[in-house]
């Protein structure tokens, strides 16, 4: 097979790193300078970057170039002793997925053929041309649809987090992609930490993991480094999720400096980082993320379709080191087979046809707009928030002094309003001051207004 110039360059420069002549940290030559020193265009150096940078061999540097990475570390065993011991299993299901074999008297299906004239096949056919050929009536690769996977290496190395399609693996959601991370990393009794205020859904998973919660205060900063540095020597915990960005609930992001430090004491600290990451796709690129400073080597970074595009759209996907990715995908299959094919090409061609991109557009100047007002209506009503919006849907709202959340809360119910109390995103009361969260798509509600109006009255 014929390999393009830009390949052909990478592989040159590859070679150079691999025998010692650019050492971790040299900076190499600039675009136009390596344009000129091998005879081509300016875009095909800028490819071969592209390429170097996913593999992890090349580290961009805003507004300085491109740099030598440093080896990645790891800090994690790849799989535990309770997973290998579950995935030796797998041989044949594994089989069933990848298929390497052409006579397949053993599978565990009917072959696709037998699908092609049923009358499902209306229906559940893809619209031609952009999926990557015909969609088989199959169970699909275990990591996800190949294009797809593609298409969000793409986007993280757009947010300066070097990644392939290989270091992918797609997920029912976000939701499950923690789920997957529990059940690989952890076993009852590891010591866990969590934001608190946090994500309820992921410590009812760790609950039932039998893991132990350490709350770590989240702060209008991020999280409270110094009560993160003093626990971890306490509790020796293996994970730290967390969000940095747009926090669910609080709405607060974390600056760079806060996540240098976080790194670092992870580092010291001997943990991984998993780093929830739902809002990016309209957030800005290059804001910082954990992710992008690690390098996915302490960090797993995970996102999802399902904040931006559409709740029942169940797609997410894990970013990280593809040895942890190679065993969570047999995790995935141990657990639940794949993820949905169909699901997986709808978005890739969604992605493809520039309609997720403009959809993207608009849903970022609804969040603007309406997390200007709800900041306004709240400041009206005397509840200024905990931090100002910050590219979310969420505000993160203090109450008056003497307010109890869960029965402002029950109160709400009965006037037909639905609330979310801080007390169920709340670990411990260590700093604790009644709150609610509140989603600014619904903060002009003219009957939530009043109501809080006449709360705070009386």
């Amino acid at each position: 097979m014929r390999t393009s110039r830009s390949e052909q360059i990478a592989a040159i420069i590859l070679k150079l790193i691999e025998e010692g002549h650019l050492p971790p940290g040299r900076r190499i030559a600039s675009v136009r300078a390596a344009a000129q020193e091998y005879g081509v265009a300016k875009n095909t150096v800028v490819e071969a970057y592209d390429r170097l940078v996913a593999s992890g061999a090349l580290e961009p540097r805003a507004g300085s170039g491109f740099y030598v990475a440093a080896p990645r570390r790891r800090g994690v065993e790849v799989r535990p002793a309770h997973v290998a011991a579950a995935i030796d299993h797998l041989s044949l299901l594994r089989e069933q997925l990848d298929q390497h074999h052409a006579v397949r008297v053993g599978d565990g299906r009917p072959p696709p053929s037998w699908m092609e004239g049923s009358e499902l096949r209306r229906f559940l056919r893809p619209r031609a041309g952009l999926g990557g050929g015909e969609m088989e009536h199959g169970y699909g690769a275990p990591q996800g649809f190949q294009p797809l996977r593609e298409r969000i290496a793409h986007q993280l190395i757009e947010r300066s987090i070097p990644a392939t399609s290989a270091e992918v693996l797609m997920t029912f959601g976000a939701n499950h992609g923690l789920d997957l991370i529990v059940r690989h990393f952890l076993e009852p009794g590891d010591a866990v930490f969590v934001d608190s205020p946090g994500y309820y859904p992921l410590f009812g998973k760790l609950r039932l993991m039998g893991a132990t919660l350490v709350p770590i205060l989240r702060t209008a900063e991020g999280p409270d480094l110094d009560d993160f540095e003093a626990k971890a020597v306490q509790y020796r915990p293996k994970l730290f999720f967390t969000q940095a960005l747009a926090h669910n609930p609080t709405g607060t992001s974390m600056g760079l400096a806060s996540l240098h430090r976080l790194l670092q004491a992870a580092e010291r600290h001997d943990m991984m980082v998993v780093e929830d990451d739902p809002f990016a796709d309209i957030l800005p690129p290059m804001t910082p993320r954990l992710a992008a400073l690690d390098h996915l080597d302490r960090v797993l970074y995970v996102g999802t379709f399902s904040k931006t595009l559409s709740a029942s759209l169940r797609a997410g996907y894990i970013a990280g080191h593809r040895d942890v990715i190679r065993s969570l995908t047999d995790v995935k299959m141990l657990t639940v087979v794949n993820s949905s094919g169909y699901v997986e090409r709808l978005i890739h061609d969604l992605m493809a046809e520039g309609h997720y991109r403009h959809h993207l557009r608009r849903l970022r100047d609804r969040v603007a707009r309406a997390s200007e007002a709800a900041a306004d209506n709240l400041g009206r009503l005397g509840l200024p928030g905990f931090s100002p919006p910050s590219g979310g849907y969420y505000l993160w709202c203090p109450l008056p002094e003497g307010f109890d959340d869960m029965a402002l809360t029950a109160r709400a119910a009965d006037a037909g309003i639905f609330m979310a109390p801080s007390s169920i995103f709340t670990l411990d009361r260590v700093g604790y001051r009644p709150a609610i969260r509140v989603n600014v798509a619904y903060a002009d509600d003219a009957r939530f207004l009043a109501f809080m109006r006449a709360e705070i009255d009386a």
